[in-house]
């Protein structure tokens, strides 16, 4: 059996969006699972839609997901990606379409632009043109006469009219097309580049692809992929069509929607493992009832047969969560790396960013949620006395005002400010009170953070607060409470 070989064959046009993403993933995780090869190629034949620097963001993205592509040329002598408008340049992709017209499966097509208009129509609402094979016609010399003036041209594939096309897919099963359906595509662009559709097959036979991997959105175009390997009397490859994703709502994922991209992704705090371990799961199905997968137990486990064809739902709640197990399983010393950014964002003042990152690194599920968790180390923020009040607790603002009077004198004579002694002093006063623990620790609390939901306790906030500013918001809490009753 031929070495498993399969690609990643990205256009340069932005950010890479999480569908182009997993068929990256599931690209590699086939390849490497059968312990063969996983290849890069850049397709930037379609200069039109090129956007500067989107090269480079798709090296960036594949090397923070950790997919490390096999082979290819580069120019410092390592191993980089094959870039199509190289290949074009050595005209490659002329010499196999001029091939095709001999053997009578292409032609040269010479209709303006006026004229393929008028041969628009519409199918299922959207405008479309099915070419009428007018210039398959033309005789020989007049196609030689028009290539000797020079006029422009595209050559177009010639698919039959009659009959029926059936391939098979590996998730989809065998589908058969009518070949009335089958437009005569474009091979060779009037600026002399191949269609991403012609390239694609031409580079995946030169390069031994044996599995195909891309979204359920070609399986429409591979009858036309078929074709061309059957003209050429080439091994049609194994084709793995990925289902579609959609949103919350069912809709196809859009780029607008904000967390489309690796990028939007890794910006709004998220890791790249647990990205990549999510994206994993959005269309196959381990054997195992499990989901935190690292990349090394994803090639293990991962098998294409299990791969759905429902349309899979992109759930941000789910990523988050999952991030979350990500950030809590990290080695602290680099969770405090990527912490720090937004603890020093947030806090200011002279508080030990270690202890705080101490705090969250089990509360939070992505890292901008650190600031919105901390930002009371800085200051109290305005708040409503009615937050003394807590059911559970057993506190009424009356209740708070007097323990927190009762307790500023003696954590004023209080010197020693680390966490365990002051708890231990709080539960002192508790003791001698006899009231529950909840009763002096909840109104402390407030006064520290001006929060219902905070990061830690009374005692651990106001050992990273220190004496003095401990002090000071304890009065400012009395003297909240004062005027409240006032």
């Amino acid at each position: 059996m031929a070495k498993v070989r399969t690609r990643f064959a990205p256009s340069p046009t932005g950010r890479m969006h999480v569908g182009n993403l997993r068929t990256a993933l599931y690209a590699y995780l086939i390849a490497k699972h059968a312990g063969g090869d996983f290849i890069l190629r850049i397709e930037d034949t379609d200069q039109e839609r090129y956007v500067e620097g989107a090269v480079d963001i798709i090296y960036r993205t594949l090397q923070e997901a950790g997919l490390q592509h096999d082979e290819g040329p580069d120019k410092d002598g390592g191993v980089g990606p094959y870039v199509q408008s190289e290949r074009q340049a050595a005209g490659i992709y002329l010499k196999y379409a001029k091939e095709l017209i001999e053997k009578g499966e292409a032609y040269y097509c010479f209709c303006d632009k006026e004229r393929l208009e008028s041969l628009k129509t519409e199918v299922a609402g959207k405008e479309i043109v099915m070419y009428d094979k007018h210039c398959l016609h033309l005789s020989k010399e007049e196609v030689e006469e028009k290539l000797a003036a020079g006029v422009p041209y595209v050559i177009r594939q010639n698919n039959p009219t009659t009959g029926t096309t059936t391939f098979h897919d590996e998730i989809y099963g065998d589908i058969t097309v009518d070949n009335a359906e089958l437009d005569d595509m474009i091979l060779i662009k009037s600026d002399g580049y191949p269609t991403y559709n012609f390239a694609n097959v031409v580079d995946d036979h030169l390069m031994g692809i044996t599995h195909v991997v891309r979204g359920n959105e070609y399986l429409s175009s591979s009858p036309k992929y078929n074709r061309l390997y059957e003209a050429f009397g080439w091994e049609v490859p194994v084709y793995i069509h990925c289902p579609l994703i959609t949103d919350e709502e069912h809709k196809k994922l859009s780029k607008r929607c904000g967390h489309s991209s690796f990028e939007d992704l890794t910006e709004q705090g998220f890791l790249p493992e647990a990205i990549v371990n999510f994206v994993a799961l959005l269309g196959w199905s381990p054997e195992e009832d499990r989901e935190i997968y690292s990349l090394e137990e994803l090639v293990k486990a991962f098998d294409y047969r299990h791969i759905s064809k429902a349309p899979s739902v992109f759930d941000y709640t789910k990523l988050k969560w999952m991030n979350g197990e990500y950030i809590k399983a990290m080695d602290f010393d680099r969770f405090y790396e990527m912490a720090l950014p937004y603890i020093k964002k947030v806090v200011t003042r002279d508080c030990d960013p270690r202890k705080l990152a101490e705090m969250v690194k089990t509360r939070i599920e992505v890292f901008p949620d650190i600031e919105g968790m901390i930002d009371c180390f800085e200051k109290v923020p305005e708040y409503d006395c009615a937050l003394y009040t807590h059911k559970k607790m057993k506190t009424t603002e009356d209740s708070s005002l007097e323990v927190l009077k009762e307790l500023l004198p003696i954590l004023e004579k209080q010197e020693d400010y680390s966490n365990d002694a002051l708890y231990a002093c709080l539960l002192e006063y508790v003791k001698e009170k006899g009231c529950k623990n909840g009763q002096a620790l909840w109104p402390i609390r407030i006064a520290m953070s001006g929060k219902q939901t905070t990061p830690c306790g009374a005692s651990e906030m106001m050992e990273v607060l220190g004496k003095e500013e401990s002090l000071k918001r304890l009065r400012a809490a009395i003297e909240k409470l004062e005027n409240e009753k006032a």
